[in-house]
């Protein structure tokens, strides 16, 4: 079936508005005190959210498991909201969840992270290993496609490369619960990474998220695997206050790049500080594994990063 161009350009701003959903929840704007001064600053406020935590969880041990015992996951909740009953008010909720539907994801990611910390450097193995229906979905979803790596300041980034998924094969395979199940593992464990290296290094770290749009179907890829995205987005706005960082939307396709002219100056300024949009990082890369530590893409990733983001 031939589609006309106003057809065209409508599907293309619906696949468009899928990925900025993403940007749509809390954003950290990393702040110039240390953690040190931070948790001073709030004390009152997090020793009441722990005492809330430990009704809550009843359970003996709950206080010493990641990531109850890192004293940041509450600071993130007094930095996101400034009075005390909405801090509270969002933590029981989160915790509803937590000891709730998502109690699985949550144990398995702090199992993950407990492994693929035990020697030396990171080992991804345990994480992907862990990961919920793994068997199948990393039969399509790859460190080489969606990885987690730092940026020059500390920050996890967490890339993706839609363009290079088979979106269509994974959903016959997996549902859409299962599939956002397995993304709101992958936030949990950058989440829980995110506060530990924060104390260790004594600075707030953010969940940078960049999209690869490079090769990204406007037509004919999976709905199904966009509202996976979409659902676990929603979601993991509320589980992670203040961790967000900015989202980078890179790499658009020609039709997209030109919408994006029309259409962001109408979205609200606090969205729009929110997204960066560049060409040129992450486009010439066979895989994402080139931008790890080891990688030989590596050098030119940092600096392509501190030029958009810091």
């Amino acid at each position: 079936m031939q589609m006309n161009m106003p057809t065209t350009l409508l599907l293309s701003l619906i696949v468009f508005w899928q990925s900025l959903q993403s940007a749509f929840g809390f954003s950290l704007v990393a702040p110039d005190k240390s953690v040190t001064q931070l948790l001073q600053d709030h004390a009152g406020d997090i020793a009441n959210l722990k005492a809330a935590a430990q009704q809550q969880l009843n359970r003996d041990d709950a206080m010493a498991e990641e990531p109850y015992c890192q004293d940041v996951f509450y600071l993130r909740y007094c930095l996101e909201l400034k009075d005390s009953p909405s801090q509270l008010d969002l933590l029981k909720r989160n915790l509803a969840w937590r000891e709730g539907p998502g109690r699985l994801i949550c144990q398995k990611a702090v199992q993950a992270v407990k492994e693929a910390t035990a020697g030396e450097g990171w080992n991804n193995e345990p994480v992907l290993a862990k990961a919920p229906f793994s068997e199948t979905i990393s039969m399509y979803i790859k460190p080489s496609n969606v990885l987690t790596t730092t940026s020059s300041q500390a920050d996890l980034v967490y890339c993706i490369r839609a363009g290079s998924i088979d979106d269509n094969g994974l959903m016959k395979a997996v549902s859409v619960q299962q599939m956002t199940e397995f993304f709101l593992y992958a936030k949990e464990v950058n989440a829980i990474v995110a506060n530990q290296r924060s104390a260790y290094l004594d600075k707030l770290l953010c969940v940078l998220t960049a999209n690869d749009l490079s090769g990204v179907k406007l037509i004919g890829g999976s709905a199904d695997f966009r509202k996976a995205l979409s659902s676990s987005s929603k979601t993991a706005t509320e589980l992670y206050p203040a961790t967000s960082g900015p989202t980078l939307l890179l790499n658009l396709p020609i039709l997209l790049n030109a919408l994006v002219k029309l259409f962001t100056p109408l979205f609200p300024p606090a969205v729009n500080a929110r997204l960066k949009f560049a060409q040129g990082p992450l486009k010439d890369l066979n895989s994402l594994e080139e931008i790890t530590p080891q990688g030989s893409g590596r050098v030119q990733f940092l600096r392509q990063m501190d030029d958009i983001v810091y």
